[in-house]
């Protein structure tokens, strides 16, 4: 994996480890089990150019009606100019992410008899139909969902187009 941060980190929990996220993603989904309509565990991943590539990856948990919680990871790479590579880098680190933190929060919401029926895991990739990216979304979406995951683009994949992309400015 490429080399990241020792830790993730929430705008309301600070950095946080691996360990410490999951078990704050579990009791929020826990504590909020009972009114809620459902939980989307989403994963996106946003980049931007300067000199080199800074790339975000968030995990944001969304309690369906009711707003929700996210961590976020800021590395940077050698710069990658070409849209469709930037693209596949994106979506690469979003899957790798998902896959390190699902076997872990799995195991925890087991331990904690939690619910997972209630739990919808997503990757939102940072493409959509009206730009240069459009083209690309049919091999994105194929290759997310071939991995076992629903896949949103935008307009709906807010958590690589709005999240990720405010902290990779």
């Amino acid at each position: 994996m490429t080399e990241r941060n020792s830790a993730m980190i929430s705008p309301t929990y600070g950095k946080c480890s691996d360990e410490q996220m999951i078990n704050i993603i579990a009791n929020y989904i826990r504590t909020n089990s009972k009114t809620s309509e459902g939980f989307n565990l989403i994963v996106g991943t946003d980049s931007q150019n300067f000199s080199d590539t800074k790339i975000v990856v968030v995990i944001a948990v969304q309690n369906i009606g009711h707003g929700g919680i996210f961590f976020y990871d800021v590395f940077r790479i050698n710069k990658i100019d070409n849209i469709r590579q930037k693209l596949l880098y994106e979506t690469n680190m979003s899957l790798m992410y998902a896959d390190r933190v699902l076997s872990k929060f799995e195991d925890l919401c087991n331990k904690m008899n939690l619910d997972s029926s209630k739990i919808n895991i997503c990757i939102h990739v940072d493409a959509g139909s009206n730009g240069k990216t459009g083209k690309l979304i049919p091999e994105l979406v194929a290759w997310v969902r071939a991995c076992g995951y629903e896949c949103k683009v935008k307009p709906d994949s807010f958590a690589a187009s709005s999240i990720a992309d405010k902290f990779s400015k």
